[in-house]
C-alpha cells in the first residue's frame, strides 16, 4: 500500500509485450492483488507466481515465493501471524513463525534492506555467511537464492561482488531480480510521493524508505542482460525459479463450511427441505400446485450448486436473532427466492409477486448466492459475535474494503508532501466534491463555485497532474460495513488476516475477490431505521402496539404519502421522493415499491420516471408491442423498470431458459462495445424470431431492453424496503411523537439532519422540550404530544460522563451548576457545552454569567490551596442570535426556535415563508432559509441541475436551480448558509409539492 505507483495491469500487458514467460507479484506484507495478478496473467498467457516481501522481527526484508498451493497456504499464515503478533501494529514476522510454516517456499535473500545483504554492504561477509545460514536452516539448501538487484545504488557493485562471492563460498546460487515500484522513469515522482504519504514526511525531508533515483521501473530483458552482464548465471536463475513454480491460487475452490459437523451435502439438503417446507406451512394457508412447483424448483437448483449449507448458515444466524428479539430483515435479489421466504431471511413473498428465483441464483450463471440482511444497528456486532463462537475464531473474519485515492484525499496526501500548511489544505479541498482524483481540472472547469478556487493557479498545477496519477490507486485498507466470511478450514490456509485499526481480523481480499477464491461473503448490515422502529415498538408496547401487526393498505398513511409529507419515512424522504409521492398519489403498496425503484440515477437518465406517472395517473395510453409483454410489464404500465421483467421478456419473446436471460441481464447491465451489443442482439432477435415474434417487433423488443437493463432495479429489493418504508409512513402518521424521538436517538440517519426533524415535529403540534440536567434523560424521550431533548446529544458526550451524571441524580437532583461539578467526572469542555445547550437554564437563564463561574467551580473541585469564590459580577447574557448559535453548536438543533426567526424580520414582506408558499399556485415569489443537502444528481440530458432544500420556521421549500441559473449564482449558492431564492413556481404538475424554479440567488450572510 502507498509503495506501487502503476497498476498490476499495466506491468503485465508490459511483460506480455516483452514477451516474458512468468511475473512474480512480491508486494510489501501483502498479498491482496494476488487474484487480479493471477486472472490477469492466465489470460496474457503469463506464468503467475505469487510472493511476497516480508519485515521480518529484526526489521530487514525477505523474498518469498510460493513454489505451489502449500506454498501460498504458508505465505497466508505467515503475514497473519507478522500482523497479527505485533503489538505496535506494523508487520513484522518472528523467524521462530517462518520455520513453522517454510513448506512450499522458494526464498530469495532479499533486497538492500534484508539482514545478507546488509552484512554486505558493512563489509561483514562472516555475519553475512552466518545470515544466509539461518536461512538455509530454516527452508532447506535447495529453497534458497542469493538476490541480485542492481538500481544504481551507491555500493551496488560493492554489494553485487559480496553476494557473488557468498556465492563462490557457499554454492548457494544466484538470482537477478528488479525491485519495480513503477512502470517507467516517468512515473518515478508519483512513486515518491506514495512513499512520502507512507512516511508521512515531505518531499524536501530525508527518509531511509524514499527512493534516491528513478531505477526501479519494468526493465526490460535487454536492460537487465546488461545490468547484470558480469553475472549471467544470476539471470538463468530466474528461468530456473520460473520452471519451478506453479501457479499458487486455486481459484473456484469451495471453502464454505457444512453447517454441521461431518454433514453430507445430501444431507444439508434434506435438511433444507424439511425447514423449508415446515416454513411455507407456516407462511401459506394452503400449499398450491404452483407453489409446490416452485419451491421443488429452487430446492433443485440450490442443491445442485451444492449451496445448500450457505442457506442453513443463514437461517441460523436468523433464528438467532429472532431468539434475542433482534429485528431484522432481508434484501437484495435474495428476495427473490420462496425458500428465503420460508426460512425467513426475507419478507418478500416472492411467489405471490411472480418473481423469478433465476435473478438470485441460477445453474447458468453458477454464482454463489449473496444474501444481505439488516440487523437492528445496535445489536449487529452481537450478531457477528454469534457468528464468530457458532463457527469459531479460526474459520470467520470480515471482508476488507480497500479505500482509493479521490480527488480531495489525492489533494491532502501529496499536498502535504509539497510542504502546504494544513490551512493552505483546507483551502485546496474546499467545495471539491466527489470526484476521482484524475477529475480535478474538470471539476474546476465545470463548477462554478470553483470559478475563484485556488487550484485554478498556476502553482499548484502539478499536484493535480500528480493527483490524477494514482486516481482508483488504494489508500488505505479499511473494514467492509457488514461482509463477513466463514471457511471450512481455518481462513489462514486460504487468505492472510490482519487487525483493522479497531482492532477486527479482516481478510486482505476484499468482496470482488473473495468469491474467486471460493469463499462465500455473508452480509449482516446495520440498518439505523430497525433501530428507530425498535424503539417505538418497545415505548408502546404497554398499549398493543406491534410493528409487525401495522395494518396494511391504511387510509391516513396513503393520505400522507400522497402529500408528499414524508421526511423521515424510509427511503421515501429525499426531495425527490417526496416531490414523486405527490404525483404519483400513491395508493397501493405496489406504488411504493416502484417509487423506490424510479428515484434512482438509472431510471431518472434512463428517463423512465415521467412515462411512468403519466401512464399511472391515465394520462398517457399504455400501449404494449406484442401480447406476450402485457403480464409481464402490467404492474408497471409497460416501462421496463424492474431487472426481473428483463429476464421474463428474453424468456418469453426469445425462449432463453431464465438463467440464460438473467446472463444477458447482467452482460448488458455492464458497458459492452457496439460491436459486441449488435452480436448479443442478432442472437436474441434470432431466437426470439425463431420463437414465432415478428423480426420487427423483436428489434424493438430488444431496442427496450437494451435502453433499460442498464437502469433496471432488482424488483425483490425494492418491494423489501418498500415494506419498511410503508410501515415507517405509519408510525409517522399515528405516532409521529414517538417516530420522531426514536429517528433523533438513531442520528446520523436519512436524508435531513436533527433540527429538522425537530422542525416538522413542531408542525405536527409536538412540543420539544429543552435540554434540562435534571430532566433529560440519555435520549431523547416522547411523552404524549412532547419530546425531550437527551443527553447524549450534547456535543463532546461521552458514555462515562453519561453514567455519571445519571448515577448521581438517582441519589439526587442536582441544585446548582457548582452542586453538578463537585458531584460528577464531566469534563470543563462538556459542563460548558451542557449551559450553553441550555441544561442549567433552570437554575439561571443567563448562560454567559454560568460560563463565567465554571473556571472557579472546577479549581476549587480540584483542591486549589487558596479556594475561590465565585465573584458576583453581573455579566450579560449573550445576545438572542448569538445565545441560539452556541446552541445550536453544541447540539444541532434548537428547541423553539429557527435561525429564520432572527433574519426574517430584517426581509421584505414579499418573501414569504414556507407555509405562505404553499398555498400558491404559480407565479413569482421570493423564499428565504437554511441550505439543507444542495446536490447535482445526474441527468437525462447530462445538463447540470442543483437541487435544494431550505428550511424556515415553518417548513421546507423544494427548489431547482438550472444550468444557466447556477452558473451565475453557484459561487454564492455553495458558500453561503443561509439563501434568498427569487423565481417561479414550478408549473410541471399541479399535484407535485409546490416548488419553487431559482432565477436570482443572494446570500442573508455577508
Amino acid at each position: 500500500m502507498l509503495d506501487g505507483a502503476s497498476s498490476i495491469s499495466a506491468y503485465l500487458e508490459e511483460a506480455a509485450r516483452l514477451e516474458m514467460p512468468a511475473a512474480a507479484l512480491t508486494d510489501h506484507n501483502n498479498v491482496s492483488g494476488a487474484v487480479e495478478f493471477h486472472q490477469t496473467a492466465a489470460q496474457l498467457g503469463i506464468k503467475p507466481i505469487q510472493g511476497v516481501e516480508i519485515t521480518t522481527a529484526d526489521s530487514t526484508h525477505l523474498t518469498l515465493l510460493a513454489e505451489n498451493s502449500e506454498g501460498y497456504a504458508n505465505i497466508c499464515r505467515i503475514l497473519t501471524a507478522g500482523h497479527t503478533q505485533n503489538p505496535r501494529g506494523d508487520c513484522r514476522i518472528p523467524w521462530e513463525t517462518l520455520a513453522q510454516h517454510s513448506k512450499g517456499l522458494i526464498v530469495l535473500s532479499g533486497c538492500r534492506r534484508s539482514s545478507v545483504s546488509q552484512a554486505v554492504l558493512r563489509r561483514n561477509l562472516d555475519q553475512a555467511k552466518a545470515e544466509l545460514q539461518r536461512l538455509l536452516d530454516i527452508f532447506g539448501r535447495d529453497q534458497v537464492y542469493l538476490e541480485m538487484i542492481h538500481s544504481y545504488l551507491p555500493q551496488t557493485k560493492h554489494l553485487l561482488a559480496g553476494l557473488a562471492a557468498l556465492h563462490e563460498s557457499t554454492g548457494i546460487p544466484l538470482v537477478a531480480t528488479n525491485n519495480v515500484h513503477y512502470l517507467n522513469k516517468e512515473t518515478f515522482p508519483v512513486h515518491d510521493l506514495l512513499v512520502c504519504t507512507r512516511t508521512q514526511t515531505r518531499l524536501a525531508d530525508i527518509h531511509p524508505e524514499r527512493p534516491l533515483n528513478g531505477e526501479n521501473y519494468f526493465a526490460s530483458p535487454a536492460e537487465m542482460a546488461r545490468r547484470f552482464a558480469p553475472y549471467p548465471q544470476a539471470l538463468a536463475a530466474t528461468m530456473e525459479i520460473a520452471q519451478r513454480c506453479s501457479p499458487a491460487l486455486e481459484l473456484g475452490k469451495s471453502h464454505f463450511p457444512r453447517f454441521l459437523p461431518d454433514q453430507t451435502p445430501e444431507a444439508a439438503a434434506q435438511l433444507l427441505q424439511e425447514l423449508t417446507w415446515a416454513g411455507a406451512r407456516r407462511r401459506y394457508s394452503t400449499i398450491t400446485p404452483g407453489l409446490r412447483e416452485r419451491i421443488n424448483h429452487e430446492l433443485k437448483i440450490i442443491t445442485t450448486l451444492d449451496v445448500a449449507d450457505y442457506f442453513l448458515v443463514v437461517w441460523d444466524i436468523v433464528q438467532y436473532a429472532q431468539k434475542k428479539g433482534i429485528r431484522h430483515a432481508g434484501r437484495g435479489s435474495a428476495a427473490d427466492s420462496v425458500v428465503a421466504y420460508c426460512l425467513g431471511i426475507t419478507n418478500v413473498d416472492s411467489y405471490a409477486r411472480g418473481l423469478l428465483f433465476e435473478r438470485f441464483l441460477s445453474l447458468e450463471r453458477a454464482q454463489k448466492p449473496d444474501i444481505d440482511i439488516d440487523f437492528d444497528a445496535r445489536f449487529r456486532d452481537d450478531i457477528a459475535d454469534y457468528v464468530y463462537k457458532r463457527y469459531g475464531k479460526e474459520h470467520v473474519a470480515s471482508v476488507c474494503t480497500f479505500q482509493t485515492y479521490h480527488a480531495r484525499s489525492a489533494l491532502r496526501d501529496f499536498g502535504r508532501a509539497f510542504g502546504y500548511s494544513q490551512a493552505e489544505l483546507g483551502q485546496l479541498t474546499k467545495n471539491i466534491t466527489h470526484c476521482p482524483a484524475d477529475g480535478i481540472r474538470s471539476l474546476l472547469g465545470r463548477l462554478p463555485e470553483l470559478r475563484r478556487h485556488p487550484l485554478n493557479q498556476p502553482r499548484y498545477a502539478k499536484l493535480i497532474d500528480y493527483c490524477a496519477a494514482v486516481a482508483g490507486f488504494p489508500r488505505h485498507i479499511g473494514t467492509h460495513l457488514g461482509g463477513l466470511v466463514i471457511s471450512a478450514q481455518p481462513l489462514t490456509q486460504v487468505i492472510p488476516l490482519q487487525p483493522s485499526a479497531k482492532g477486527v481480523l479482516i481478510t486482505q481480499f476484499d468482496k470482488n475477490t473473495i468469491e474467486d477464491l471460493g469463499l462465500i461473503k455473508i452480509d449482516l448490515l446495520s440498518l439505523r431505521t430497525l433501530a428507530a422502529v425498535s424503539d417505538v415498538e418497545k415505548n408502546m408496547r404497554s398499549r398493543g402496539f406491534a410493528y409487525d401487526k401495522i395494518p396494511h393498505g391504511d387510509p391516513r398513511t396513503y393520505a400522507r404519502l400522497q402529500k408528499g409529507e414524508t421526511v423521515g419515512v424510509f427511503q421515501l424522504e429525499s426531495p425527490a421522493q417526496r416531490a414523486l409521492q405527490s404525483r404519483l398519489g400513491s395508493e397501493v403498496f405496489e406504488d411504493l415499491v416502484a417509487s423506490v425503484a424510479l428515484i434512482r440515477p438509472g431510471p431518472i437518465k434512463g428517463d423512465m420516471v415521467e412515462p411512468f406517472i403519466a401512464r399511472r395517473r391515465g394520462l398517457e395510453e399504455v400501449t404494449y408491442i406484442h401480447p406476450k409483454l402485457e403480464k409481464i410489464l402490467e404492474k408497471t404500465y409497460g416501462v421496463v423498470l424492474y431487472q426481473e421483467q428483463v429476464i421474463e421478456i428474453a424468456t418469453e419473446i426469445a425462449g432463453f431458459t431464465p438463467g440464460e436471460s438473467d446472463r444477458l441481464r447482467k452482460v448488458m447491465t455492464h458497458f459492452r462495445s457496439h460491436k459486441e451489443m449488435e452480436r448479443i442482439g442478432e442472437d436474441f432477435i434470432a431466437k426470439a424470431v425463431a420463437n414465432g415474434v415478428e423480426r420487427g417487433v423483436a428489434e424493438v423488443i430488444f431496442s427496450y431492453i437494451v435502453g433499460y437493463a442498464g437502469y433496471g432495479f432488482c424488483e425483490a429489493h425494492a418491494a423489501a424496503f418498500a415494506d419498511t418504508a410503508y410501515r415507517t409512513a405509519y408510525l409517522l402518521e399515528h405516532h409521529p411523537a414517538q417516530f420522531y424521538a426514536a429517528l433523533l436517538n438513531q442520528q446520523p440517519m436519512g436524508f435531513y439532519p436533527p433540527n429538522t426533524l425537530c422542525v416538522q415535529a413542531r408542525q405536527r403540534g409536538i412540543e420539544i422540550l429543552p435540554l434540562d440536567i435534571n430532566c433529560s434523560a440519555v435520549d431523547f424521550t416522547a411523552d404524549g404530544s412532547t419530546i425531550r431533548i437527551g443527553l447524549k446529544q450534547v456535543k463532546g458526550m461521552e458514555k462515562a460522563f453519561l453514567e455519571s451524571i445519571t448515577a448521581e441524580r438517582r441519589a439526587a437532583p442536582f441544585s446548582s451548576l457548582e452542586d453538578f461539578i463537585y458531584r460528577t467526572n464531566v469534563s470543563r469542555d462538556v459542563t460548558e457545552n451542557l449551559i450553553l445547550g441550555g441544561a442549567f437554564d433552570w437554575f439561571s437563564p443567563n448562560r454567559r454569567q454560568l460560563l463565567w463561574y465554571v473556571p472557579t467551580y472546577y479549581q476549587n473541585k480540584q483542591g486549589s490551596l487558596f479556594l475561590e469564590s465565585a465573584v458576583e459580577t453581573k455579566v450579560p447574557d449573550f445576545p438572542p442570535l448569538e445565545r441560539w448559535l452556541r446552541e445550536y453548536s453544541v447540539l444541532s438543533l434548537s428547541a423553539d426556535r429557527h435561525i429564520m426567526e432572527f433574519f426574517r424580520p430584517k426581509l421584505s414582506q414579499a418573501v414569504l415563508t414556507s407555509k405562505e408558499l404553499s398555498k400558491r399556485k404559480e407565479g413569482h415569489v421570493q423564499v428565504a432559509g437554511l441550505v439543507i443537502r444542495p446536490h447535482r444528481p445526474p441527468t437525462r440530458s447530462g445538463r447540470t441541475v442543483v437541487f435544494l432544500t431550505l428550511e424556515d420556521e415553518f417548513g421546507l421549500v423544494d427548489v431547482t436551480i438550472f444550468e444557466n441559473v447556477y452558473k451565475r449564482y453557484g459561487e454564492v449558492l455553495f458558500n453561503s448558509p443561509l439563501l434568498q431564492i427569487t423565481g417561479e413556481i414550478s408549473e410541471r404538475d399541479p399535484n407535485q409539492i409546490t416548488s419553487v424554479v431559482a432565477h436570482r440567488i443572494t446570500s442573508l450572510v455577508s
